[in-house]
């Protein structure tokens, strides 16, 4: 294992105080229990958005901590899910009055745990699901599908509606509304390596690659020969296209996300043949993402997200966001 560390037990302490100081004009990070909020007083009358989870997977969810998203972050240790203290202690910091939106990917330790912070919290609190992965229902993490890269989505257009002042029902609704809207499928080339195991998570073969694949290195829906990104792209955007069901002329944005490994270059070779693919099936691509926005380590592999627009969510993604990873709009 070749890693820049120091000591593997402190890894997510000094990585948190790095971005700390690195993001110093937007955020404050909390040490014990570790959350990242906004470095801006909560603004009196709106609705605070947390989410978090496990480490691993940056810039999600700390990335996106800042004006026009999320108010807190709660980071777990690496692939764990951070505990219900974390979750209480970002509820009370940020809390204006209005209540507090929990956006929760769907993996079991999760759910349970902010379930739980939501119990004890003194302010009132609503959930949202995000279940976007289409390649299997179960996996060893969840029942039901995983929450991945359609995670960022769902936090961008509901932090631009709590931005303007949406109250907490209301963007309840519109975060179910919008991961209801969106599907997305994954491929790893290699497996990722936690930290403190020192070595890959799985094995897979220098031809091989797995279908399906979750961002803490579940196994997909199947172990395949290695193939071109053409023939790679189109099962993935079949998937999604095909359980999302979106209607010819249909807007939608498209989001091809790096696991980490995977260079730039590629990912926007990725994105050529999705696009190309959407617009074959009748859909117009209004809105697009390309880069590392939900991550799994080390890994070397992609995903493609797909979420149908109206005017609502196309203005609420437009509109103007100033985070450590997003930033855009005045």
């Amino acid at each position: 294992m070749k890693k820049l560390i120091n000591d593997v037990d402190a890894i997510l302490r000094q990585s948190l105080s790095g971005f700390g100081r690195a993001h110093a004009d937007l955020v404050t990070v909390d040490v014990e229990p570790a959350v990242i909020r906004r470095k801006a007083k909560a603004r009196a009358g709106k609705v605070a958005l947390i989410s978090g989870g496990g480490s691993g997977h940056e810039p999600l969810h700390g990335g996106y901590v800042g004006i026009g998203m999320l108010d807190a972050a709660c980071p777990g240790q690496v692939f764990t899910s951070p505990t219900p203290d974390q979750m209480l202690s970002a509820i009370e910091a940020t809390d204006g009055g209005a209540g507090c939106l929990l956006i929760v990917k769907n993996y079991e330790g999760d759910v349970m745990n902010f379930d739980m912070a939501a119990e004890m919290a003194p302010s009132r609190t609503a959930r949202v699901l995000v279940n976007d992965d289409v390649a299997v229902e179960n996996s060893s993490f969840t029942s039901g599908r995983r929450g991945v890269a359609g995670t960022v989505v769902v936090e961008k257009m509901t932090g631009a509606a709590a931005e303007a002042g949406m109250d907490l029902d209301g963007l309840e609704a519109l975060g179910n509304a919008v991961n209801a809207a969106t599907r997305s499928m994954g491929c790893a080339l290699t497996s990722c390596t936690v930290p403190a195991a020192g070595g890959p998570t799985f094995a897979i073969d220098e031809d091989e690659m797995e279908m399906g694949v979750g961002i803490h290195g579940e196994p997909g829906r199947r172990r395949v020969p290695l193939a071109s990104a053409s023939r790679i792209v189109e099962e993935m955007m079949q998937a999604v296209l095909g359980d999302l069901g979106p209607a010819k002329g249909d807007e939608v944005l498209l989001l091809v996300n790096g696991f980490g490994a995977t260079p730039l270059m590629e990912l926007y070779l990725v994105y050529d043949e999705a696009a190309a693919r959407a617009e074959a099936a009748g859909l117009k691509v209004t809105r697009s993402l390309v880069g590392n926005w939900c991550t799994s380590l080390d890994m070397a592999g992609c995903s493609v997200t797909v979420t149908r627009l109206d005017a609502e969510t196309a203005r609420l993604w437009d509109a103007p966001v100033h985070t450590a990873a997003l930033r855009w709009g005045s």
